[in-house]
């Protein structure tokens, strides 16, 4: 008999290891918990350049699930909706401190209640990260003056 051991071996998962550049699509994507946040309208302030959060959701957003109704299709329909790469990442200081992108680049861990960490995407939801519940309809909202909120930081 030989003296190898037949132990698990444990890795780190990928976020704790790769520089996000290197992620593969599938990974990157991954990062994503599913939250909505990012996909509210925002206002900023032409005097001081503060970004103010409102509770209005992007028309593709559901509100139920808080992902895209047409993620692969979504700039056809939204054209400024903007596209997070591991550079942009670096200069959107409008993304929510709980955005697994701007944990990551700020060299963060992942909270408990992130998909990757849980393991269930429902843990967002539970932990009341998300906007379900919270957001409303762009076509049902109004002024987005109106809409102003603070709980998306």
């Amino acid at each position: 008999m030989s003296g190898t051991s037949s132990a698990p071996t444990t890795s780190s998962p990928f976020w704790r290891t790769k520089p996000m550049g290197s992620m593969t699509a599938a990974e990157w994507e991954s990062l994503c918990d599913r939250c909505g946040k990012c996909c509210l309208h925002k206002l900023e302030d032409e005097d001081t350049g503060r970004i103010h959060y409102t509770n209005v959701a992007c028309r593709l957003l559901d509100l139920g699930t808080c992902g895209c109704r047409d993620y692969a299709g979504r700039r056809r329909h939204v054209p400024d909706c903007v596209q997070l790469t591991p550079d942009s990442v670096k200069t959107l200081g409008w993304l929510p401190g709980t955005c697994a992108y701007r944990l990551l680049t700020e060299g963060r861990a992942l909270p408990w209640w992130h998909p990757l960490v849980s393991g269930d995407p429902e843990t967002v939801h539970q932990a009341g990260i998300s906007v379900r519940g919270r957001a409303v309809a762009e076509n049902r909202a109004g002024p987005l003056d109106h809409h102003i909120v603070a709980w998306p930081e």
